[in-house]
């Protein structure tokens, strides 16, 4: 693709926001369904960097809002991971399917409870995205929920009838009695290995505190790390209510 090529030039516009530019383009019959050089979508690439506008000019201009960016990426499944509520409402607006799946079976939803994103995994159940379809590894949604720590993502769920409620309680009490600290730390071993020195973090969040611990290399410099919400005292309250309603 060569910088003459008007295509490669949407791809710097996409990054820098510049919607004027990206009209220009697609007026100048620049394909809305784009490729970059590496293969992925013009339409992937607005969604996980959050730029709504261009989302929208992008599917007006006529890129499936389903088509999976290198056969494995979904553009509501990107904007669902990184919280991008507004890309995930203009993407669900023109037809996109809430319960579309990428590869390794994630759903938008797996991946808005799996980082705690409560109005994103509300605008997709709003939308119609299933409470109860299984995520990769076969976990329920609310077991998913309860296990990040995040009260909005339960309460979210129980709103729309979400099932699971006992294995659900049982992860939220397990969590309680491991400690998230300890949960993080063993699973990051699990990954890479153990012996690494870590380091911890503590960050505000918008439903109260989030956990952060990152594996460091033999410079003292992170490489890898995981987070969870610390809302699980509150989520077993939560859920010791709902299961013992009657028909639960």
């Amino acid at each position: 693709m060569s910088a003459n090529d008007p295509t490669a030039r949407l791809f710097p516009a996409l990054y820098e926001g510049d919607e004027d530019a990206v009209v220009r383009l697609l007026r100048a019959g620049v394909s809305a369904e784009a490729v970059d050089e590496d293969g992925q979508s013009a339409l992937y690439l607005a969604a996980v960097s959050d730029r709504p506008g261009i989302v929208r000019l992008l599917l007006a201009g006529g890129a499936e809002p389903d088509r999976l960016s290198l056969g494995t990426d979904a553009p509501l499944c990107g904007a669902a991971c990184g919280g991008h509520r507004e890309v995930v409402r203009a993407l669900l607006a023109a037809g996109a399917n809430p319960d579309t799946v990428e590869a390794f079976g994630f759903t938008a939803l797996t991946w808005a409870l799996r980082r705690g994103h409560t109005a994103v995994a509300e605008a997709l159940l709003m939308a119609g995205a299933d409470p109860d379809r299984p995520g990769p590894a076969g976990e329920p949604p609310l077991v998913t929920a309860a296990h990040r720590g995040s009260v909005g993502c339960v309460r979210a769920l129980l709103a729309h009838g979400a099932g699971a409620r006992g294995e659900a309680l049982a992860e939220a009490r397990r969590l309680l009695g491991v400690g998230i600290e300890a949960e993080l730390r063993g699973s990051l071993a699990r990954t890479h290995g153990p012996g690494h020195p870590w380091v911890t973090h503590r960050h505000p969040s918008p439903e109260g505190m989030t956990i952060e611990v990152q594996l460091l290399d033999a410079q003292g410099r992170p490489f890898a790390g995981d987070d969870l919400q610390t809302g699980h005292a509150e989520i077993t309250t939560l859920l010791k209510a709902s299961t013992t309603r009657p028909g639960r």
